[in-house]
């Protein structure tokens, strides 16, 4: 499932990331990653995607997080 469709409070661990070299490399510096578990805080299906990295909030596009594959940690 895209990021961009995951419902606020949640936990999902990210398996892929669907970019260029570019936005691969920008989102890395941000700590999104493969195997980095995240929260969604806010997704209200219009506006940014917020998401809860270890210590940090991080603000994505819609574009951006559609480029996300998560799922629900096991």
């Amino acid at each position: 499932m895209h990021l961009s469709e995951v419902p606020p409070e949640t936990n999902v661990r990210i398996t892929a990331i669907e970019a260029g070299r570019g936005l691969t490399s920008r989102l890395a510096a941000m700590g999104l990653i493969p195997g980095t578990e995240i929260t969604v805080a806010v997704n209200d299906m219009k506006g940014p995607v917020i998401v809860n990295v270890k210590t940090s909030k991080i603000a994505l596009g819609r574009g951006m997080a559609r480029k996300i594959i998560v799922r629900r940690p096991s």
